[in-house]
């Protein structure tokens, strides 16, 4: 917001014209190289001395002289048109077919399992020289990666399941549930299970990220209820491996249900009413906001979550 009303009135020639006054200390000289007659120059000048409540330039033997106020304001108007002329350039737009890039991502295995598959046919197609480092999550956000750049992106869960940065940029990507999945032999014969039914059976607690705390687990806690963790597996995959032949349950997000549940092997039925769903969020810097290759890697992050 602009400090006066009076700036409203201003425009890039009276900044110009500033400029050029200050450099040559004289309206003829000013009028000549900016191409415009020397009354729009007094014009222009009539309209800083308004806007910036003081004269600027005295008109003296030597010529035009500035005020204290005009020196100090010399190098910020400076800084302005600079701003106004790099804004008119834009930034480089990044092309990926020019030499290989890397991005390093932080990222839980539902990402793995959804989305990168998804971007490496895409580019794969497109044969783009591109490749991921993936970052296995461990137990909060790497604030500190992301900020010295070993880190390009990260991908969580949300919301509100880690501590927030207030210089980190966010967005949300998708929205997802949960479904209970089960060997198709101990699969319940209602479409939904209660919660009564859900605490009963033995889980298998697929961890999404290096941690003791889960929204099932919370979720739970709140209706002062406890499930039956038999084992905690590394992977989705895993966890499902664990329930073939027996009773157990393993909760797995809807989206990837479909991917790694084989029906010939499992069935699925909806988890108990209540149990809250989830989103999967992008979070990058202040700095990567401004870089082009990072824009280009989070829009194609983003429209695989819209095709997923």
């Amino acid at each position: 917001m602009l400090n006066s009303n009076l700036l409203r009135k201003l425009d890039m020639q009276d900044l110009m014209v500033f400029v050029a006054v200050y450099e040559q200390s004289s309206v003829t000289g000013v009028a000549e190289t900016l191409c415009v007659s020397q009354s729009t120059v007094s014009y222009c000048l009539k309209k800083l001395r308004t806007s910036f409540e003081d004269e600027l330039f005295i008109n003296t033997r030597a010529g035009m002289c500035p005020t204290c106020k005009a020196s100090t304001m010399y190098t910020h108007v400076l800084k302005i048109l600079e701003s106004i002329n790099l804004c008119h350039a834009g930034t480089q737009t990044f092309d990926p077919t020019l030499q290989p890039v890397t991005f390093n991502i932080c990222a839980p295995e539902y990402f793995e399992q959804l989305i990168l598959p998804r971007l490496l046919k895409r580019f794969d197609f497109a044969s783009l020289p591109v490749m991921f480092n993936m970052h296995k999550f461990e137990t909060d956000i790497p604030a500190e990666a992301l900020r010295d750049g070993s880190l390009d992106l990260l991908i969580c869960f949300g919301p509100n399941f880690h501590r927030s940065h207030s210089d980190l940029k966010s967005r949300v990507l998708l929205e997802d549930d949960l479904v209970c999945v089960f060997d198709k032999r101990a699969t319940p014969l209602e479409p939904r299970l209660s919660l009564q039914a859900f605490v009963a059976r033995r889980h298998v607690f697929p961890t999404p990220w290096t941690s003791n705390t889960n929204m099932v687990d919370g979720w739970l806690a709140q209706q002062a209820q406890k499930r039956q963790i038999v084992a905690r597996a590394n992977s989705y995959s895993a966890a499902l491996k664990m329930i073939t032949g027996t009773d157990f349950i393993v909760t797995l997000p809807r989206r990837i249900q479909p991917l790694l549940a084989n029906e010939a092997i499992f069935k699925h039925c909806e988890a108990p009413n209540g149990l809250p769903g989830f989103t999967l969020d992008m979070q990058w810097t202040q700095s990567a906001d401004q870089d082009s290759a990072n824009t280009w890697l989070r829009e194609q992050v983003a429209q695989a979550c819209i095709e997923a």
